[in-house]
């Protein structure tokens, strides 16, 4: 039996339905059907009454702590937010704040992002990945951006965005077999 994947999800949107957590959950099921996957979702809209007033991980209660410590020994990290004002929610910001800078170096983390139109689908170049950049991640080739018409009653319903999904999963596998047949995340042992 081979090892599962600990995939983690951050899921930043603050209502539900929630068009942003159903696109993440149609992600995790394409990658259970190719993968052994552990997954975890964590959803701001749940926390954000203890997250919010926060200034220190100190201030967190415990449950918002072991969810922090989900994401730091992720496997992998979806992450994904609604756009508001161009760029991720002030949430889902403030929850990464709160990730040890160096908790997430060269962990895979695959990036989705949901918004009313196309004026906003560049939010996962211009916002998502370079924040994951700082954590020295490996952000995955293609991220996945839908907009609210690909939707029906908040579920994925068009085809197109079904074939971006398939495509972004199928160019992270190889990424992800490789995390599971080589754990360490020093870069160093993977090129041995």
């Amino acid at each position: 039996m081979s090892k599962k994947l600990k995939v983690v999800a951050v899921v930043g949107s603050l209502q539900r339905p929630s068009r942003t957590l159903s696109l993440t959950q149609s992600v995790a099921a394409k990658l259970g059907e190719s993968i052994a996957i552990e997954l975890e979702v964590i959803e701001l809209g749940d926390i954000v009454g203890r997250l919010g007033p926060a200034t220190r991980r100190t201030d967190l209660p415990a449950a918002i702590e072991q969810q922090l410590k989900a994401v730091e020994s992720a496997d992998l990290v979806i992450a994904a937010t609604p756009v508001y004002r161009a760029s991720f929610t002030g949430l889902f910001k403030h929850f990464f704040d709160f990730i040890d800078h160096t908790a997430l170096v060269d962990v895979p983390v695959l990036l989705l992002a949901t918004g009313g139109s196309q004026r906003h689908a560049l939010v996962i170049e211009g916002a998502l990945r370079p924040l994951f950049s700082f954590f020295q991640s490996l952000t995955l080739p293609i991220g996945v951006f839908a907009t609210d018409p690909e939707f029906s009653n908040y579920q994925v319903s068009d085809l197109d965005l079904v074939a971006r999904i398939d495509l972004a999963v199928e160019r992270a596998l190889p990424w992800l077999e490789a995390r599971i047949h080589h754990p360490s995340r020093n870069p160093q042992a993977l090129a041995a």
